[in-house]
């Protein structure tokens, strides 16, 4: 079975895999109690109480929480969105607010460069009507790692509610709710936690989104509505919800922390990346950013010649073991790799010689054109 090193879906533990193999009801007692453990963990990695910070579970895929943050926590008047992106998710949210009809503003940020306070300032001084602003921590375009300690902070100061798509990167990088004072930050089943596809997760400031109720644009995505069941129905989903996958998350929230918590995780994925990026380089693989803004979380690479085929790479590292990324950046060519899920430095070790047979066959068949 080859390891995935994608940004998710990711590889995951025998035994997370394992739980999926019961059925379950969704209104069984025991299931509800899983839920709001689930859901009391997961404020609990985010460094949170639940007296100012609550876990909406949604079912579907990230983007399905990001709308559904993005159409609840915008009211239908009186309200400007910015949206700062540097990569194809801050595009994504962008054509979430044009689909819900959301006024908003584009802060546009090259690919391999971070948003920034200074320009996030200078936008708002142009557009004194934003009264909310989206951003995506770790940008898996390339793996960027935008400043969100920083920015949202800041916004948070001047009464603008903030929200961020830390989809990738919750649970990999510590991440500090209280300290942000972020009032949502979407992630998924599917990500550091190294769960399965099959929700997605809105860790939301209580004063926030109890003063949502009516916004939402959709009767699904309707993030409020979803809030108050919970809540009123002692962890019951409004809708068939996906059991295998939260009993499987369960089973990864407490091998995060049998590993030793985000710390511990952080350390492993830091590990993974270093030895990558720094073992690519020696091969002659150049780095799409600049190592200073690398997340732990996924590294992109450029395509080491003109001719390169990546599809005959993918396939050759596919056939022994690995399932590596296309690139998305617009500027050039490349791909990439994932450092995270049940992944281990031997495992990038392996890649990297995989990788070292491959360049070295293929130079010398260019050789001997």
């Amino acid at each position: 079975m080859p390891l995935l090193l994608t940004p998710g879906p990711l590889t995951t533990s025998k035994t997370v895999k394992e739980t999926m193999l019961v059925d379950h009801g969704t209104w069984d007692d025991d299931y509800k109690e899983l839920t709001q453990w689930v859901r009391h963990e997961l404020v609990t990695i985010g460094n949170a109480t639940e007296k100012d910070y609550t876990a909406v579970l949604m079912q579907g895929s990230g983007s399905f929480g990001v709308e559904a943050a993005i159409g609840t926590a915008v009211p239908k008047t009186n309200a400007t969105l910015l949206i700062a992106a540097n990569g194809a998710y801050g595009e994504r949210m962008i054509e979430i607010a044009d689909y819900l009809a959301i006024p908003h503003v584009v802060l546009q940020v090259p690919e391999d460069q971070t948003v920034t306070l200074a320009a996030v300032e200078e936008a708002l001084a142009a557009h004194p009507e934003v009264t909310h602003f989206a951003v995506v921590h770790c940008e898996t375009t390339t793996g960027i790692l935008n400043p969100i300690e920083t920015i949202i902070p800041t916004l948070a100061d001047k009464g603008i509610i903030t929200l961020v798509d830390a989809m990738s990167s919750f649970g990999g990088v510590p991440i500090d709710l209280e300290k942000l004072r972020v009032d949502y930050l979407v992630t998924s089943s599917n990500k550091c936690v190294q769960g399965v596809p099959g929700f997605s997760i809105v860790l939301a400031k209580k004063h926030t989104l109890q003063a949502t109720e009516g916004n939402a644009r959709s009767l699904a995505l309707d993030l409020y509505a979803q809030y108050q069941t919970f809540e009123n129905q002692a962890g019951k989903w409004r809708f068939t919800s996906p059991t295998h996958v939260v009993y499987a998350f369960a089973e990864a929230l407490r091998e995060l922390e049998q590993e030793g918590g985000v710390t511990a995780r952080t350390h492993r994925y830091n590990n993974n990346e270093t030895l990558l990026r720094k073992g690519m380089q020696e091969l002659g693989y150049e780095l799409v950013i600049d190592e200073s803004v690398q997340s732990p979380i996924i590294t992109s690479f450029k395509f080491p010649t003109a001719d390169f085929n990546f599809r005959a790479f993918y396939e050759y590292l596919k056939n022994r073991g690995f399932i590596i990324y296309p690139g998305k950046v617009s500027k050039c060519d490349s791909f990439r790799i994932g450092n995270i899920g049940e992944i281990s430095a031997d495992d990038i070790s392996r890649l990297l010689d995989l990788i070292k047979t491959y360049t070295a066959e293929e130079l010398q068949l260019q050789v001997q054109k």
